[in-house]
């Protein structure tokens, strides 16, 4: 009597005690990763969370969010290596009025650090950020922004291959007012995987600009009307036939991630845009 009555307290427990979590499905997570280096004075930064925020207020940018069905976002704060901070953490957004409580988040959240710009470790850390977020998302993208190239640590382009070798597409907004040729090293450095395109901001006052249109790009996952630019008819096949870029077209190096020796980067399809 006694073996049945614990059997059944057993049973019993089994169904209470939660099983194991399943992932919440979304049809897109993204990893907003904004450039916090010494490069970006105070006015400059506020500018960038200005610009992100009124961007998720914006019908428009609403309009593909409901569009799509939902989108999980996180905001995260990049400089030197081991300088990275969340700063907004997932939100999942489906409609006008969760976007616009994603956006008071990050802006009540302000500037939480500064340093160098190192953008392989940002990467990196983004990387992590989808990796154990409890999401499944149709499609996962890191959303990189930032005034300059890297001038701490390694060149990105082997933690970006490794991003891409996971199904992660890499976006970037390329803010060019101090560095001319900030688009390319982006382009060339940076970007990548499916769908993967550039867009660029003359300075930080035309950031918002670039930001509603890139957003409304990677939620829909479609180009944004009058985007493209006549070098963009070059194609896939010539980009990769730059030996700079090249990278971005061949299998991913066993030493970046030896885990994921079988397995190819997806062709890269970047495009810049202003």
């Amino acid at each position: 009597m006694l073996t049945e009555r614990l059997a059944s307290v057993v049973a019993l427990l089994a169904l209470l005690l939660p099983g194991p979590a399943r992932a919440e499905p979304v049809a897109l997570e993204l990893v907003l990763a904004i450039d916090s280096s010494g490069s970006v004075d105070s006015q400059e930064f506020d500018l960038q969370l200005e610009g992100i925020a009124g961007a998720f207020r914006d019908p428009r940018v609403v309009a593909a969010i409901e569009k799509t069905g939902s989108l999980a976002v996180t905001l995260l704060q990049w400089s030197s290596p081991g300088h990275q901070r969340i700063t907004t953490d997932w939100t999942i957004v489906t409609d006008a009025v969760s976007a616009a409580g994603f956006a008071a988040a990050l802006e009540a959240a302000g500037r939480q650090i500064e340093g160098e710009t190192a953008i392989a470790p940002a990467l990196r850390f983004a990387v992590g950020l989808l990796e154990d977020n409890g999401l499944e998302g149709t499609r996962r993208v890191i959303d990189l922004s930032g005034d300059g190239a890297s001038n701490w640590g390694e060149d990105p382009d082997a933690m970006r291959d490794a991003a891409v070798a996971l199904g992660i597409t890499v976006n970037g907004l390329a803010i060019s007012n101090e560095q001319p040729a900030l688009a390319d090293y982006y382009r060339r450095h940076v970007v990548g995987g499916e769908g993967a395109f550039l867009i660029e901001a003359r300075d930080y006052v035309d950031f918002a600009r670039a930001m509603r249109r890139k957003l409304i790009r990677e939620i829909e996952g479609t180009p944004v009307g009058d985007d493209a630019r006549p070098d963009d008819a070059r194609g896939r096949a010539s980009l990769c036939r730059e030996s700079i870029y090249s990278t971005l077209c061949r299998r991913v190096s066993p030493t970046v991630v030896p885990s994921l020796q079988a397995q190819r980067s997806n062709p890269v399809t970047s495009r810049t845009d202003r």
